[in-house]
């Protein structure tokens, strides 16, 4: 919580009036930004930790334009990501805004487009489906796979979410708060109907839940149990949940996929989102043009 980590500075740095200022401000804030700006539960703790740790370095809890001027080309100078950097401006923008402090607006650092180094081959996708040693884990990997579906949105997954008349799941909630559908191929569909064969679950029940006690599967459970059916299965590169969406992009577009198709797949809101994907392959790029070149000699 807020006021955890602001604990032990609050006594060196804070008089009696400021002690009540640092306990209810942070609160109203986030407050604002869980119920009147609507962001997510996930989004509004990340803010509370990036807040705490600024407010924490610079020692104060009205800072001003040319300490986090100061704090961002400090971040710079230590080779912090882009895109860290930018949160953080962006955070400490919206901070300042609601406590009423003028500012300019900071810089923004420029960010090369990125590009997918490593996915898995379709190979290495079957091998830890196999390596799964019940119908349960089989069935977490080939929802992975086979959707694309985000670490949150599949710890979110109630049994009603899946169609298998249609051939998809709903996603409720997904990132930014959106609903939409991906689909799931026969084979995936057919190892989620066994895993609830032999683990029966009613429709607003949870798709996953721990075994013991059954509480909602996180995303930590989620990374856990990846991590362990890769290395059962000798996959060596580095398995995490996302990995198995950009690996479903990729092997969609190797395999001829229109990107549009992808971008449906994937449920992103912008094209330029998915073109990532065609960036980091040209490969696929050049045999497409190879195979539709007008023939004219």
């Amino acid at each position: 919580m807020w006021q955890q980590t602001l604990g032990k500075e609050r006594q060196s740095l804070l008089g009696k009036g400021m002690q009540i200022f640092a306990r209810k401000t942070p609160e109203k804030f986030f407050n604002y930004l869980r119920y009147e700006k609507e962001y997510r539960i996930i989004t509004v703790e990340n803010y509370k930790s990036i807040l705490a740790k600024i407010l924490k370095d610079l020692g104060v809890l009205y800072p001003k334009s040319k300490q986090v001027e100061e704090y961002l080309l400090k971040m710079r100078r230590k080779n912090y990501s882009p895109s860290h950097i930018n949160n953080t401006t962006i955070i400490i923008e919206n901070y300042l805004k609601f406590v009423g402090k003028r500012f300019k607006k900071f810089d923004r650092v420029k960010k090369s487009k990125p590009t997918i180094k490593e996915t898995l081959t379709e190979g290495e996708v079957a091998r830890i489906i196999a390596a799964g040693n019940n119908s349960r884990e089989k069935a977490m990997i080939a929802i992975l796979a086979y959707t694309g579906l985000r670490n949150g949105e599949f710890c979110n997954l109630e049994v009603k979410d899946i169609d298998f008349e249609k051939g998809l799941i709903r996603v409720i909630n997904g990132k930014g708060g959106k609903n939409g559908i991906s689909y799931l191929a026969r084979e995936g569909l057919q190892i989620v109907s066994k895993y609830l064969a032999e683990y029966p679950r009613n429709d607003k029940n949870l798709l996953f839940t721990t075994l013991v006690r059954h509480n909602q599967y996180t995303s930590g459970d989620l990374r856990k149990r990846v991590k362990i059916l890769a290395k059962r299965a000798k996959v060596e590169k580095r398995v995490y949940p996302h990995l198995f969406r950009h690996s479903l992009a990729t092997n969609l577009i190797k395999n001829g996929a229109n990107i549009i198709t992808v971008q449906n797949q994937l449920r992103h809101e912008k094209l330029d989102t998915t073109m990532l994907y065609i960036r980091s392959f040209p490969q696929r790029v050049q045999d497409e043009y190879q195979y539709f070149i007008p023939r004219y000699l």
